[in-house]
């Protein structure tokens, strides 16, 4: 994971590193151990007064969380130790009922459930920001002819209003399937040790109800600790966000060459060798996170054919992967807009660019329809 001071702000936001922080995993750990009592204690599994010692106790402040992460190393997850210390924290008449019946596993899935809808809310909100700034682009240059390009060859003639229209709609739809993750995919974890519910008797479901109402998390359907569709999804719904802010940024990068010259960013980078350079980082940042995003989506993915029922490695390799992923993704998506914002685009260049055997008024006519499409779904998406 890049270092948050060296590496990380070119390579994330400042809100996202907070909103996946250590800090942000234990207060997401706590949260579940808190509403799995009140749950508990609602239903009267546990008595009222232990959970309310048990929320009292689970207090982010009260823990030493580099003390957790040291001990984790000989449980192979954080919440044993900080179970330890829960349970000396509610005093001995609640410790009994601290984690109730849960096993390791639901609290962590649980916990990276709160963590994730956070950081979707964060990267929602920057995928509109660039969408704003891709339809912004698009009306100002509906018409401004430039050469479409294939193969990296030159070919007929766009406008450059379409190829901003073309990226709306890769940031729109990328915006509107987290949008489903965020709403219907995420879910509270409760099984118990192997997925059965079997320390709550007959009124596990009705917990998994109560739980998920504490936390304002959808209840599943079934226990889902071996079945990592939910995981993968939010790898896939990551990779596709960065992507989309990946392909503008490498478009700019192209488009910014000195042989090209058609675009510029407003605030470029400078080269320690040669002084008068001028380099496109905004979008090279985004392109060096998107890389980071996919490297990580690897790893999600990879848990998906987890062992029996509860898997051995990949389902603890999920934790810091989801986190990077989200980082980087927040990053792409940050620094795309970032590249956007202000860009100088020299359209009398775009023209002079357009192939020998176009005349002087291109027919670009056909792109207004694609153009005026996009920003259709755009508004619609908006509202």
């Amino acid at each position: 994971m890049p270092s948050d001071r060296l590496f990380g702000p070119s390579l994330a936001t400042p809100a996202m590193a907070a909103a996946v922080s250590d800090v942000a995993w234990l207060n997401a750990l706590l949260r579940f151990e808190s509403a799995l009592a009140a749950a508990e204690s609602r239903l009267g599994m546990i008595p009222e007064n232990a959970a309310a010692a048990i929320s009292t106790a689970c207090d982010a402040e009260r823990f030493d969380i580099d003390a957790i992460g040291a001990a984790a190393v000989s449980s192979a997850n954080p919440l044993l130790p900080l179970l330890d210390e829960l349970r000396r924290g509610v005093g001995e008449s609640a410790a009994h009922y601290v984690h109730h019946g849960a096993t390791t596993q639901d609290a962590m899935d649980t916990a990276m459930m709160l963590v994730a809808r956070d950081a979707l809310d964060l990267l929602i909100g920057n995928l509109s920001a660039l969408a704003a700034e891709c339809a912004s682009l698009a009306r100002r240059h509906r018409g401004d002819p430039m050469a479409g390009r294939t193969l990296m060859q030159r070919a007929l003639p766009i406008t450059f209003g379409l190829k901003c229209a073309n990226w709306l709609i890769g940031v729109v739809e990328a915006r509107a399937f987290l949008d489903r993750i965020r709403e219907h995919r995420l879910a509270v974890q409760l099984g118990g040790a192997v997925g059965t519910l079997e320390a709550f008797g007959g009124g596990g479901l009705e917990l998994t109800a109560a739980l998920a109402s504490e936390l304002d998390l959808p209840a599943p359907e079934a226990p889902w600790h071996s079945i990592r569709n939910r995981i993968g999804e939010l790898a896939a719904g990551l990779a596709i966000a960065a992507g989309a802010a990946a392909k503008i940024a490498g478009d700019i990068v192209l488009l910014a060459q000195s042989e090209v010259g058609e675009v510029a960013e407003a605030d470029p980078g400078r080269s320690s060798a040669m002084p008068d350079k001028r380099n496109p980082v905004h979008a090279i940042e985004s392109r060096a996170s998107f890389a980071g995003v996919i490297a990580n989506a690897g790893v999600l993915l990879a848990s998906l054919p987890g062992e029996h029922e509860r898997a051995a490695g990949s389902w603890q390799a999920e934790w810091p992967a989801l986190s990077e992923a989200f980082r980087q993704a927040a990053g792409s998506v940050a620094r795309a807009t970032e590249a956007l914002t202000g860009l100088r685009v020299d359209t009398a260049r775009m023209r002079e660019n357009l192939p020998p055997h176009v005349g002087a008024e291109p027919d670009v006519g056909s792109a207004e329809v694609i153009i005026d499409r996009a920003l259709a779904i755009y508004s619609r998406e908006e509202s």
